[in-house]
């Protein structure tokens, strides 16, 4: 049977957070666009992601809400929590958004949305269920799965991933979570919030990517609310007994076993190819992506990749963000080049942990000569007010005052990270900060603080006093 002829001038695989936002701006911008997406509109960030985790966690945190209020001379009784009425606040919360990411949304753009299967019939072509597409570029956006690790029995025993996880009915009685990155840390934290008894298994220390003493702050904090917490241990082999989940754990010091009702899987993402046929494409790829250059083109340079599947960093800022280089070389022709030495990431656990550029452990392995600035909540007024005092801003600097990267783990980590941001991608001084006037009192005060006291040893130095005191005499 022959296949139906179709011509575009961009052809998006893929309609999550990175395929929806290239789709949307080529077709506003004037091109023939195709999107091809056989799941969900809105991809994993929309339904089983971002949106759905952070709408959890912001139940979790209303559960613990009152225990702080003793502080506040407020008194509650232990919350009642309903945990369909919880789920079901989330669901809400996806199909609120789901509008903005749906297939009429995108029509009414201009955008000509297939739901099938896509595959490459040669470098030039894609077979979309009986349809043939031919495009001036393709774009391939299809995203990434949870990484299920090579653990003994695993396959035959019951696991949750984050593509489940958002579809229990009950609240777990004992969860077990593999895995102490970002996903476990915030599941983890906002199920034990939620009623749950947890264990967090981490083969190597919590959230290994992040600055340790920060990543310690925050497991403190983990620990205190009840999570049991195992670093340095490793899953070897799990199943299933009696309605329970058995998993054997190995460490330095010997083997032990953990049993708990559910098992949660987050040990990171890896890119979904399947069906694809990139070969037939010309497209090189492993098992962590589609190999993609500094444009995002990949080995078929009509062909361009970007979100998880290009194996780079897998947050949606950055996907959007992919989203704009990818335009401006395949609709303008301009050689834009990604550069994330400013893209920031952040933990969204109780307290946030944020992080922009290097950590301090980063510039030592580079052997890089810095200072480490570093200015504690404890120290600010408005921190104080909230009685959200724990935890600090870390800045590194080169001598002369240059912002090579910032770590914040406190309250609203998340919102007063974006200055730092700004700073490294402009190549700006501390001075800029530190000569800012901030609102009083604001938790953003401590970045004005911390930028300050870069300039506090030469300003109130020796030498500084004897050159006021010889303003002075002069009249």
């Amino acid at each position: 049977m022959s296949l139906q002829e179709m011509k575009c001038d961009i052809c998006v695989i893929g309609g999550g957070s990175a395929g929806l936002s290239v789709a949307a701006g080529a077709a506003q911008m004037g091109a023939d666009t195709i999107l091809v997406e056989r799941g969900e509109m809105g991809g994993d960030c929309l339904n089983s992601g971002c949106v759905p985790s952070k709408s959890l966690l912001a139940a979790a945190k209303a559960a613990r809400s009152g225990n702080k209020a003793a502080a506040f001379g407020i008194g509650y009784d232990q919350p009642r929590i309903d945990f369909t009425a919880v789920q079901t606040h989330v669901q809400e919360v996806i199909a609120g958004i789901a509008p903005h990411d749906s297939v009429e949304r995108f029509e009414k753009l201009g955008v000509r949305v297939l739901r099938d299967n896509a595959s490459f019939l040669s470098p030039q072509e894609l077979a979309v269920g009986e349809r043939r597409i031919t495009a001036r570029r393709f774009v391939l956006a299809t995203g990434s799965r949870a990484l299920i690790p090579p653990v003994s029995g695993l396959a035959e025993t019951p696991y949750l991933t984050n593509e489940s996880i958002f579809a229990l009915k009950e609240c777990p009685d004992h969860l077990i979570v593999l895995g102490g990155g970002p996903i476990g840390c915030e599941l983890g934290q906002a199920f034990r919030r939620l009623g749950a008894r947890v264990s967090l298994v981490e083969m190597n220390r919590l959230l290994p990517r992040e600055d340790s003493q920060a990543a310690l702050l925050l497991q403190g904090q983990l620990q205190a609310e009840g999570v049991e917490i195992h670093e340095n241990a490793g899953m070897s082999a799990v199943h299933q007994q009696d309605g329970k989940i058995q998993a054997r754990l190995k460490r330095q010091a010997g083997e032990d076993i953990l049993e708990g009702s559910h098992l949660l899987v987050a040990t990171g993402r890896q890119p979904v190819t399947d069906g694809l046929n990139l070969e037939a494409a010309g497209v090189t790829h492993d098992r962590k992506g589609i190999e993609v250059d500094a444009r995002l083109r990949t080995s078929n340079r009509r062909i361009f990749a970007l979100g998880d599947v290009a194996g780079g960093p897998q947050f949606t800022h950055a996907a959007s963000y992919q989203a704009g280089i990818i335009l401006r070389n395949a609709l303008f022709r301009l050689p834009a080049r990604v550069d994330y030495r400013a893209l920031p990431r952040v933990t969204y656990c109780s307290p946030e942990l944020a992080q922009v550029g290097l950590t301090e452990e980063e510039a030592q392995q580079r052997g890089r000569k810095v200072e480490i600035l570093q200015a504690d909540f404890a120290d600010n007024d408005r921190a104080r007010c909230e009685h959200e005092t724990d935890g600090f801003i870390k800045v590194v600097a080169t001598g002369s005052g240059v912002v090579l990267g910032a770590t914040i783990v406190g309250p609203q980590a998340g919102e007063l990270i974006l200055p730092w941001s700004l700073a490294i991608a402009k190549g700006m001084k501390l001075s800029a900060l530190a000569g800012i006037i901030a609102p009083y009192p604001t938790l953003s005060e401590i970045s004005k603080q911390v930028a300050g006291s870069h300039y506090t040893p030469k300003l109130f130095s020796s030498r500084t006093r004897r050159l006021v005191r010889l303003l002075l005499r002069l009249g």
